[in-house]
């Protein structure tokens, strides 16, 4: 790893570190530290959780090797699709990704062409080797620590839409991203509204699209 980015990442760990060993102490003005915080690392992102679905259940049929030859294919076909839509890949983990936007459309369109690119790729595949994407999307103002992770509401709900609640083929947004996109007149894209939302969004939606 550079140097810069070992000292960037420890920087950013060391100030916030030092700041919480502070809010702890006994009297002191917790919301004054919180201020200084999110002054700090406060920043407004779209982020991304990807999931690849009845991936467990594929390990157990399967075995490890086709778990690590998905893991793999998956990885190879989208991590080229962030790039081009200007997404920075923080964190890599087993079949999930976490990504962030500094455009919540970019986020979306992203997420709509990773579909395509798997749905292109899964027409020659056999059924057992398909590579089915789940996708979770939040945007607003969060802690961003360095160049690995991000702390916030909005991201807590995208982890839970993408992860635990999107079914294959699905991207599900948070009401924040659906009134950021509120300008965005697209024919092609279209949101039904969820009976239920994770916490931390007021709503979700699935975004309804075409390839």
């Amino acid at each position: 790893m550079p140097l810069n980015r070992q000292i960037g990442q420890s920087a950013s760990e060391d100030r916030l570190e030092k700041l919480i060993e502070e809010r702890l102490q006994p009297g002191t003005d917790k919301k004054a530290i919180d201020t200084r915080i999110w002054d700090l690392f406060g920043e407004e992102w779209a982020v991304m959780f990807t999931d690849l679905s009845g991936f467990s259940r594929g390990v157990e049929e399967y075995g490890i090797i086709h778990f690590l030859q998905t893991i793999y294919e998956s990885q190879r076909l989208l991590i080229p699709v962030i790039d081009n839509h200007d997404g920075i890949l923080l964190k890599v983990e087993a079949d999930s990704l976490l990504i962030i936007f500094r455009n919540p459309m970019k986020a979306v369109d992203c997420a709509i062409n990773m579909m395509k690119v798997l749905e292109d790729y899964n027409i020659h595949t056999p059924e057992i080797e398909d590579i089915l994407l789940c996708v979770g999307i939040g945007f607003g103002k969060m802690l961003r620590i360095g160049d690995h992770d991000v702390y916030g509401a909005e991201v807590n709900a995208a982890s839970k839409l993408g992860e635990d609640t999107a079914e294959a083929r699905q991207i599900l947004i948070t009401e924040n991203v659906r009134n950021a996109l509120v300008d965005h007149k697209r024919e092609d894209l279209n949101y039904q509204k969820m009976e239920k939302s994770p916490p931390g969004a007021r709503a979700s939606y699935e975004l309804k699209y075409t390839l």
